[in-house]
């Protein structure tokens, strides 16, 4: 497999394994362009070394980013409670606040960023579009909140609205840092007895912080909002005492079996690409079906961004969010 691209190896692999990703293609021009654009941005230099990452964790703390919906638009309701002193936000659509099927979701940003606009602007557009109640917790943030903590009080907080949804399905999608929390959290669900929620749509899932692979070196070349020294730092931050192995930090060394659907959504232009891969295998390998998009020439969390395989990307989140995969 020396001389195949990545997406082309990955296909190899699922020939062997039965696993079925998406077709190798060319990125198109617009998502060329914005790569180009990504790289004139600050995100990168924030991941470049711990040093950067710990000046922006002091930053956050001298001045708390705010966690408040913006960006929603019209027609759609919003409310807020407060659960085992976590702010949960609510989204409904104003026309029918009562129905529908629910999103669990969880929001990235390293565990040491908060919820920001764009978030907010895909989860309006989840709500407007596939009809859907939102339920989003504002997690608390590492350092002060660790893995240890936070991926028990989420799969608790999961299994409340499980237990509260009735007939409705239960969604869970995360980005980055919120799809490896979920994961987490549906490990747990699964090891303290309680069901599934009904998928897991995965959004260039962060599910290993140990960032062991040769081959990521090279990624991270091409990766324009990534780097590996930061991404470490921020995996020792979130975990706390436990090992950057733990299944809490890292669900990809955790256990499959028994786990929801999964669908999954990578780039080969982002570093932690080949975990998801490795997601994908493992999960098939323990009975759980699993799409994987893994997309030619793609950043992190593409299938957020205005580019055609964005969305692409999202006409498949939609129809998960209602059940209809």
């Amino acid at each position: 497999m020396g001389n195949m691209s990545p997406v082309q190896q990955v296909q190899e692999k699922a020939r062997n394994s039965q696993e079925l990703p998406s077709a190798d293609a060319e990125p198109s021009w617009q998502s060329r362009c914005l790569n180009r654009l990504l790289r004139l941005l600050p995100a990168k230099k924030h991941l470049a070394s711990a040093v950067a990452v710990q000046e922006q964790v002091r930053k956050l703390a001298r001045r708390p980013a705010s966690y408040k919906p913006t960006g929603m638009g019209r027609g759609i309701e919003v409310t807020l409670k407060h659960v085992a002193g976590w702010p949960v936000y609510s989204t409904a659509s104003s026309e029918s606040p009562n129905t529908g099927n629910y999103v669990f979701f969880l929001h990235g940003g390293g565990f040491i960023n908060e919820i920001v606009a764009d978030h907010w602007r895909f989860i309006a557009y989840l709500t407007r579009h596939a009809h859907v109640r939102c339920v989003v917790p504002i997690y608390p943030l590492a350092p002060q909140a660790t893995a240890k903590d936070l991926v028990p009080a989420t799969g608790d907080l999961l299994r409340k609205l499980l237990e509260d949804a009735g007939p409705a399905k239960v969604t869970v999608i995360g980005n980055s840092a919120g799809a490896g929390l979920g994961v987490a959290a549906a490990q747990w669900l699964r090891d303290a007895g309680y069901r599934q929620p009904d998928g897991l749509v995965l959004i260039s899932p962060a599910v290993s912080l140990s960032i062991s692979r040769t081959e990521q070196i090279a990624i991270a070349a091409r990766d324009p909002m990534q780097d590996i020294p930061g991404i470490i730092e921020l995996g020792r931050l979130y975990a706390g005492d436990l090992d950057v192995t733990h299944p809490y930090v890292s669900p990809l060394y955790g256990d499959f079996h028994g786990l929801a659907p999964m669908i999954v959504f990578a780039g080969t232009h982002d570093v932690l690409y080949p975990d998801s891969v490795d997601l994908a295998a493992k999960a098939r390998a323990a009975g759980v079906p699993v799409e994987l998009h893994l997309r030619e020439g793609q950043p992190h969390n593409y299938a957020g961004m205005p580019t055609p395989e964005g969305r692409q990307a999202r006409a498949i989140i939609l129809r998960a969010a209602q059940g209809l995969t």
